[in-house]
């Protein structure tokens, strides 16, 4: 295709870069910045600039030569955010340029500040340097600036072994035999199940161990729309069930009815797996059925 003859390529080129002087002030912000240190310089009504300036932009005169150690950390005071970063830019991810006011300075410096996303910024924010390897002298001594650090993740992981003993395990076999045990306080006369060793009411300790039916009554329930692996299907109702002659509830699921049909006082009893099947373990219960008697009138 014809080049467009109103159109000149031009190219203007410093072959080997363009040089100038820096003077005392910005040659001394520069030098400390190699050394990994940020200084601004104070003016005749106290204030300090970084970058430092020749002169005061309020007053015009020249400062006091004065350099004051700043930052390292600052607060943002405002920014935008760059989705797209050009070849130019000092990163190659998105980024934000901001405005911060380091610590111990009056005036706000112009520079990137990484992120994971426009989320992690705001104003107020507080951001640290993140240093080149090798300082130069040059304001991209600072590669960028990164959010203050406010959480950690580490990866956490611990084996241990839970051991059943005492009235847990004499339950628990009782389970495996396909029946319940409790345990009768003599002085309170009320039967807990699973199997104690004391009375959580008055502390005294428990001789008395009574076998228990696995029938009992539903005291209240909870229709559950979650996928669990014990349900038999989903919705599945969760329910505490008060067996006959206990006097504390326990929980279990309910199964061989529709969830809607569940009710407090429905007579319920037990679906035990197969013998064969059993372990000292809950599993041995895939749930508790509708009994069909009549319900039972909770008080």
């Amino acid at each position: 295709m014809p080049s467009d003859p109103l159109v000149a390529q031009h190219v203007l080129e410093f072959p080997g870069g363009y040089t100038r002087t820096t003077g005392p002030v910005i040659g001394r912000f520069l030098s400390e910045l190699r050394a990994r240190r940020i200084v601004g310089v104070r003016t005749a009504e106290g204030r300090v600039h970084v970058p430092p300036l020749e002169y005061d932009p309020a007053t015009g005169e020249p400062v006091t030569g004065e350099y004051v150690e700043v930052g390292p950390a600052g607060t943002i005071t405002t920014w935008a955010w760059v989705a797209e970063p050009l070849d130019a830019h000092p990163l190659d991810q998105p980024f934000a340029w901001a405005l911060i006011r380091l610590d111990g300075a009056d005036s706000d410096l112009l520079h990137a500040v990484a992120a994971e996303n426009p989320k992690a910024l705001a104003a107020g924010a507080r951001v640290w340097p993140v240093w080149r390897d090798r300082p130069t002298g040059h304001i991209t001594d600072i590669s960028h600036f990164a959010p203050e650090v406010t959480k950690i993740v580490s990866e956490v992981r611990a084996e241990y072994r839970l051991q059943v003993g005492g009235a847990l395990r004499v339950f628990l076999e009782g389970v495996e035999r396909g029946v319940f045990l409790g345990s009768r306080c003599e002085q309170c006369e009320k039967v807990y199940v699973p199997l104690r060793l004391a009375c959580p009411e008055c502390g005294n300790t428990l001789p008395e161990t009574l076998e228990l039916p696995d029938t009992g009554t539903i005291t209240t329930f909870a229709i559950n729309n979650l996928p669990d692996p014990r349900a038999p299907e989903v919705p599945f109702v969760s329910a505490y069930i008060l067996l006959d002659g206990a006097d504390i509830p326990m929980i279990a699921l309910i199964g061989d009815v529709p969830a809607h049909e569940v009710r407090q006082g429905m007579r319920v009893k037990a679906v035990w797996v197969p013998e064969s099947e059993r372990t000292a373990t809950m599993a041995n219960i895939r749930w508790f059925a509708p009994t069909g008697e009549p319900d039972v009138e909770l008080t």
